[in-house]
C-alpha cells in the first residue's frame, strides 16, 4: 500500500500545499502576473472552492479560483501528469461561465476568464516554458476572433529561457526543485515569499487538520469507490433491495420535518442509482426541513 505523505513532505507540486499557498490573494496574484503576462491590481481568492472538497463530483478537487477588480475570473491547477488537458480546459471555462450565468449575468456581459495549467511536464513536447492559446482562422492563420476566454500552460521543462522572463524561469525551477523548496536560494523575491508561505503553513495546526481531513476523505472516496464496485457485482436482486433500502431511509429523515409529499417520493423512488443515493442520503441528514432538501437536489 502507497504511504500517503505528511503535511511536512508535501511540496508545492501536492494539489493541497498548493492550493493552499495560493490562496494567499498576493501569492496567487504575483503568480497571475508572470504566467499571463498583464498587469494585476489585486485579486479575490475563493477559498471556499480553493481547498474545499467537492463530494458531488468524481474525484476530489483542489483547485484555486480567483477573480480580480474587474471581474475577471482565473482558474489556476497544478499537473503533475498527462492528461486530456485541452478539453479538461474547455470545461473550465464552461463551469465559470455557468456560474456567472446562474447568477444573473448576461452572456453578453460575461467578463474575461482565465485558466492556467501549471504542468511539471512538457504537454506539447515543443520545449517552451509557456504555451499561449490563441483563437486562429484557419483560412488566413490571423487571430482577429475574441471571446474573452484565454488559456496558458506552463511547464517546468521548457528550454527557451531566451523567449520569456527570468523570473518566470526561475519560479518554474523552483517549482520543479520539489525536495530544495523549503531551503535553496533561487535568488527571487517571489519565490522567497512562497518558500515563507510554504514553512507558515506546515506550522499551521489548522492546516494540519485540514490536510488529515482531506486524507480521510481520500480513503472515504477509495473505499466507497470499491464497495460500488462489489455491489455492482452482487445478484440483482440484493441490488433492488439495497436500492430500496436507501429510499427508505432518505424518507424516514425526511419524516421528521413533516409529511413527505407523494411527488417527492416517486421522484426519489425513481433514482436507481446507488452513488446518486447516497448522496440523496448525505443530504437529507444534513438539512433542516422538506423545501431546503428539494432545492438542494432539484428533485
Amino acid at each position: 500500500m502507497t504511504e500517503r505523505k505528511t503535511l511536512q513532505k508535501l511540496t508545492l507540486k501536492d494539489n493541497f500545499l498548493f492550493a493552499a499557498v495560493m490562496s494567499e490573494p498576493e501569492n496567487c496574484k504575483q503568480l497571475l502576473e508572470l504566467a499571463l503576462g498583464i498587469s494585476v491590481d489585486h485579486v479575490e481568492v475563493d477559498t471556499e472552492k480553493s481547498i474545499v472538497y467537492h463530494s458531488q463530483y468524481k474525484g476530489i478537487r483542489l483547485d484555486v479560483f480567483a477573480k480580480d477588480e474587474r471581474g475577471t475570473r482565473f482558474n489556476v491547477e497544478m499537473q503533475v501528469a498527462g492528461r486530456p488537458l485541452e478539453r479538461r480546459c474547455r470545461y473550465y471555462h464552461s463551469q465559470m461561465d455557468m456560474d456567472l450565468l446562474l447568477s444573473g449575468v448576461p452572456y453578453g456581459e460575461l467578463p474575461d476568464s482565465y485558466v492556467v495549467f501549471l504542468c511539471d511536464f512538457d504537454p506539447f513536447l515543443l520545449g517552451k516554458y509557456r504555451y499561449t492559446v490563441q483563437h486562429v482562422f484557419a483560412e488566413d492563420g490571423s487571430f482577429h476572433y475574441e471571446d474573452g476566454s484565454h488559456t496558458v500552460f506552463l511547464s517546468t521543462k521548457g528550454k527557451n529561457e531566451k523567449e520569456v522572463p527570468e523570473s518566470l524561469v526561475r519560479f518554474l525551477k523552483f517549482l520543479s526543485d520539489g525536495e530544495t523548496e523549503s531551503r535553496g536560494d533561487f535568488g527571487d523575491d517571489y519565490v522567497r515569499r512562497l518558500q515563507r508561505s510554504i514553512r507558515r503553513i506546515k506550522s499551521d495546526r489548522e492546516m494540519g487538520e485540514r490536510y488529515m481531513l482531506l486524507e480521510e476523505m481520500l480513503k472515504d472516496e477509495r473505499a466507497e469507490g470499491w464497495e460500488q464496485g462489489r455491489e455492482e457485482g452482487r445478484a440483482e436482486g440484493h441490488a433492488q433491495g439495497r436500492i430500496e433500502e436507501a429510499q427508505e431511509m432518505i424518507f424516514e429523515l425526511l419524516s421528521l420535518y413533516g409529511e413527505v409529499p407523494a411527488d417527492l417520493k416517486a421522484r426519489i423512488r425513481s433514482v436507481k442509482d446507488t452513488a446518486v443515493l447516497r448522496q440523496l442520503l448525505k443530504k437529507a441528514a444534513q438539512v433542516k426541513g422538506i423545501s431546503e432538501f428539494k432545492s438542494l437536489t432539484d428533485l
